[in-house]
């Protein structure tokens, strides 16, 4: 069974003027396989940066990363990442764009055909199969961005901010074929999002980050995504508990916004 741990994670940018900013701070999490984490917190508190640093594209400063019993230093087809926007390549169609990671890895033609067909059938886009990718709207180009991530088998899908950039009603489709697709593989996502309903939708687990350094403040397990998994997430907004988490979380953000701003003033 595969699992992810992160050990005592820091990070510190030195910057140009010999002062430092110190981005994260002795983060402490263990993923079991198949878990579902959204990550929350006011700007400037870390999110992207320890996701950056699990993807491998950044080396922390101190502490470790295991995944599968070996420690993480660099990219591997292990960890899939999903960005903001879908990072599609233009100049390659739908189908050619899913089969992109498998043909790196060599895998034979028909075999590449047949894993761009079923994932393309998951995320309804069996019938845009030779389409340029410029004529997807957003929520499709995410769709295609989410098949290319699974087409590699990954063990782990990192994903920033994948449905910011969506109208509502793509986003709360498409936050649906989230749950969808955890379920169905079995997959471990942590899931970066600035939506407190959007990370009470999605998170089994809820980590909210406090910044100046980035740390975890609070984590919650949560019953909300399973409850999600094939229903009308309207509804599931409507339980009681989802609207107290919901303002809950609120409130603990906008008193750390409060206190950012309070900072900024004091040092003006």
């Amino acid at each position: 069974m595969s699992e992810l741990k992160i050990e005592h994670l820091s990070m510190r940018f030195d910057l140009p003027n010999g002062s430092h900013v110190q981005a994260l701070e002795n983060i402490n999490l263990t993923l079991k396989e198949g878990e579902l984490m959204s990550v929350l917190g006011p700007s400037g508190c870390g999110k992207t940066t320890l996701l950056n640093i699990v993807a491998g594209f950044l080396a922390p400063t101190g502490g470790t990363i295991v995944l599968n019993g070996h420690n993480v230093t660099g990219p591997d087809a292990e960890r899939g990442m999903v960005f903001q926007k879908g990072a599609l390549f233009e100049w390659m169609d739908v189908r050619e764009n899913v089969e992109f990671g498998p043909r790196m890895k060599g895998t034979p033609e028909a075999e590449r055909r047949e894993i761009s067909d079923h994932l393309l059938e998951v995320v309804g886009l069996q019938d845009f199969k030779e389409k340029a990718v410029y004529e997807l709207s957003g929520g499709m180009q995410q769709r295609v961005a989410l098949a290319r991530c699974l087409a590699n088998d990954p063990d782990v899908i990192l994903m920033d901010e994948p449905l910011g950039a969506l109208d509502a009603l793509t986003r709360e489709k498409m936050q649906g074929l989230v749950l969808k697709l955890w379920k169905e593989t079995g997959k471990t996502i942590i899931l970066i999002t600035h939506s407190v309903e959007e990370a009470l939708l999605l998170g089994e687990r809820l980590v909210v980050m406090a910044p100046r350094p980035g740390r975890i403040h609070k984590e919650y397990r949560l019953p909300f995504a399973e409850m999600g998994v094939g229903a009308d997430l309207r509804e599931v907004k409507k339980v009681p508990e989802f609207g107290q988490k919901r303002d809950e979380i609120l409130s603990m953000i906008w008193e750390m916004e409060e206190e950012i701003m309070g900072r900024a003033e004091d040092a003006a």
